[in-house]
């Protein structure tokens, strides 16, 4: 066979193979792998891995509250024009955290940054939840970019403290649970109040149509630039900016590693995606037990 033959017969299966996305690993071994040699590793994690709590994530089909979807309370405006029933959104989801606990995601987390810390690398967790779970994990370095339910925020003087009381004042006991009738409209004096200036206290959270604080931002840009091992973990990847993250890292030449439940728009950016809940994936992963197989249809 001459060299012309041989590129002509060659050359539509070049063309073939060219033309196919390129498809993640499901390599489980090949990840932990690359994550014991790692350095500085930073987790992005989601709603999801707060789902695997028992969190609502208000999100896809049956996502309300009462009648109202999260966008339509989550905004500046909403608050504004209505801040009891605004309250009585938070208090609820206050009041569920509260009695929810962090999973076998949340401290597999916890479990690889010790390790990781005595061994003189770093792990940090970029977090879209404003649950606080990974902190009550244990979590020691975590950029929370969305704030959290348990800060307040004081819409006259600004001035923010950390409150997990619940209730956080007497005029939201009881009220809030989806099913409950709608009640009657608490007054503004009644509401979270400024222990500094006595002004009207707003959750302590990133909402639609607000900008995500510059310094918080710019700490997870930080701590991205300089990873050498991207995990991310129960994300939509549809939530901007964060979702440019791991794409952006990607890249790069940086590896990502993708823990979800199903395959987001992103996933064949990365060069590893592990289909299943964070809770049975990432304690194998990270803690390097044992293999699981399988993963999401593509």
């Amino acid at each position: 066979m001459t060299l012309l033959m041989f590129r002509n017969i060659l050359k539509p299966q070049l063309l073939f193979a060219m033309a196919q996305p390129k498809r993640p690993s499901h390599d489980i071994a090949a990840f932990r792998e690359e994550f014991g040699r790692s350095k500085h590793i930073v987790v992005i994690s989601g709603a999801g891995v707060s789902a695997e709590s028992g969190i609502p994530t208000f999100r896809g089909p049956g996502g309300l509250w009462k009648q109202f979807r999260a966008q339509e309370l989550a905004t500046p405006q909403a608050f504004a024009k209505n801040p009891s029933l605004v309250w009585e959104f938070y208090h609820y989801r206050r009041d569920v955290v509260l009695s929810k606990q962090p999973n076998k995601a949340h401290i597999a987390l916890v479990e690889a940054e010790k390790r990781l810390e005595a061994e003189g690398r770093k792990l940090v967790v970029v977090t879209q939840n404003v649950d606080e779970l990974h902190r009550r994990a244990g979590t020691k370095h975590l950029i929370e970019i969305h704030g959290s339910l348990f800060r307040t925020r004081c819409t006259k003087c600004g001035d923010e403290q950390h409150n997990d009381d619940n209730p956080i004042c007497e005029a939201l006991r009881g009220r809030g649970a989806p099913d409950e009738p709608t009640r009657d409209v608490i007054p503004v004096d009644q509401l979270p109040k400024c222990a500094s200036c006595g002004g009207l206290l707003r959750p302590g959270v990133v909402w639609f149509n607000e900008s995500l604080d510059p310094d918080v931002w710019g700490n997870a840009q930080m701590e991205v630039s300089k990873a050498d091992l991207l995990i991310v973990v129960g994300t939509s990847a549809i939530v901007y900016p964060t979702a440019m993250l791991a794409p952006s890292a990607a890249s790069r030449g940086v590896s990502v590693a993708e823990f979800n439940v199903e395959t987001t728009p992103s996933t064949e950016d990365f060069k590893y995606h592990f289909c299943g809940p964070a809770g049975e994936w990432l304690p194998r992963a990270l803690e390097v037990s044992y293999q699981l197989a399988g993963s999401c249809s593509q």
